[in-house]
């Protein structure tokens, strides 16, 4: 073999391993991303059932039932709603009317099962993503005029 034949196979040998080393990281990427929608884009879009995700909206006004542990309610961007499922304490400012983001997989049975319930820390605050997505449906309430 030559010394360009060996300098050739190194490079090529390098290529390999670097794009093997580029779908390892994108593959990893891909596995950790949770992706954040609202009820309507559940609705509207044909979502992969079993994708972990997020959902934000507000909790809809007599939703929420409790049995035990487990908690069901609807999330609503005033436009369309989604059923959640929650096994799990609630977080002290969880209550209806107010923001909140749920993070779990929508699941076969149409209900969101819920792993984890994010909601508003004061009444001022409501997650970026809920705002769009309220904006974007024309529902979007400033607090500086009456619904």
């Amino acid at each position: 073999m030559t010394r360009k034949q060996r300098r050739l196979y190194f490079v090529l040998l390098g290529m390999l391993a670097l794009g093997a080393a580029v779908a390892l990281v994108l593959t990893a990427i891909s596995d950790s991303l949770v992706y954040f929608y609202s009820p309507t884009d559940i609705v509207t879009q044909r979502i992969p059932e079993g994708r972990r995700m997020r959902i934000g909206g507000l909790v809809e006004d007599g939703s929420v039932k409790k049995d035990g542990k487990t908690v069901t309610f609807k999330i609503t961007d005033i436009t369309n709603s989604l059923p959640v499922v929650y096994s799990g304490i609630l977080p002290d400012l969880f209550r209806e009317a107010q923001g909140v983001v749920v993070e779990g997989r929508m699941e076969t049975d149409g209900q969101f099962h819920a792993s984890e319930v994010l909601a508003k820390h004061d009444e001022k605050y409501m997650p970026k993503e809920v705002a769009d997505a309220l904006k974007k449906s024309g529902q979007w309430n400033d607090g500086k005029t009456p619904k």
